[in-house]
């Protein structure tokens, strides 16, 4: 017999011999599965094609309530909702209209660049009373991933607790509190310093924000590329206006409106109107801080 044979030349004996050796080399590959030796490997590959082939030591996603958050490499990425256009209202002090027949336009007004907004500033020193309130801000592109918009600037402005507006309403028409303006950091991060506005009749309680793409051109609501509101939280409404002097007023408004009922809130989605309410954490008797995310298409 030749000794240049194939192995399925060979006959039955060698045959079920090479048959034996590779179910002994199949038992120890799966001993080493069972042992962890290779499931390190495969999961870590799993994991990685599953981060869309990201290596180690990138940030994976992480969840802080509706939101998933992403970084990678100094770049933010969210899931994030694009804020409808709201009114301004009748009193912006954006330039829109007037008051005693003089245009109103704090914006132009040396000071309103501030973060704690709860003085007056200029002729009037006079403060706002009221539950303390400390809103950080964040804007972030709806058209790029939700990435963070620096260098852009926010003008917030609202009520006093008792739902009366400065430069506006009889006897605080001295007074330009509550009104301020700041502008992103790298974060995209704006934080003010206020009080909880109060609950006046016909509306829901909220917070007037208007954005601007830089400080050079928030000089009045033309150039502004968002214009909406922030809807307080009902939870949180409830307790400053039951539990804080000063608010005893909106007590019965708050209860005869929600954010359905509304008219400026009324024809938002459940979504947009999860984006517009701050995240807030506190009590009456040390005041609120919280958060929230502004959603702009640029």
């Amino acid at each position: 017999m030749s000794d240049d044979l194939h192995d399925h030349d060979r006959g039955l004996a060698h045959d079920l011999a090479l048959v034996e050796n590779r179910l002994r080399d199949r038992r120890r590959l799966l001993g080493l599965l069972a042992t962890g030796g290779v499931v390190a490997g495969v999961a870590g590959a799993a994991a990685a094609q599953s981060r869309g082939g990201r290596m180690p030591g990138r940030q994976a996603p992480t969840t802080t309530g509706t939101t998933t958050t992403t970084t990678t490499t100094g770049t933010t990425s969210s899931a994030c909702v694009a804020d409808p256009t709201e009114t301004n209202g009748p009193y912006p002090a954006d330039g829109t209209n007037s008051v005693n027949g003089t245009i109103s336009n704090v914006l132009a007004t040396s000071g309103i660049v501030r973060s704690d907004i709860r003085s007056s500033f200029g002729i009037s020193t006079n403060t706002a009373a009221g539950v303390p309130l400390v809103l950080t801000i964040k804007l972030v592109n709806t058209n790029a991933s939700c990435a963070v918009l620096a260098g852009y600037a926010i003008y917030i402005w609202h009520c006093t607790r008792e739902g009366a507006y400065s430069l506006y309403s009889s006897g605080i028409q001295n007074e330009n509190y509550l009104r301020g303006v700041q502008v992103t950091d790298s974060s995209g991060q704006v934080t003010f310093t206020t009080v909880f506005p109060g609950c006046y009749s016909g509306r829901y309680p909220h917070i007037h924000f208007e954005v601007f793409p830089s400080l050079a051109v928030a000089t009045g609501k033309s150039n502004a590329v968002l214009t909406s509101q922030f809807a307080m939280p009902r939870d949180v409404a409830s307790a400053v206006y039951s539990g804080a002097t000063g608010y005893s007023a909106s007590v019965a408004n708050l209860a005869k409106v929600t954010t359905s009922s509304d008219g400026v809130f009324g024809d938002n989605t459940a979504a947009q109107i999860a984006a517009m309410t701050p995240t807030l954490a506190g009590s009456v008797a040390n005041g609120f801080t919280g958060s929230v995310v502004v959603g702009v298409a640029r």
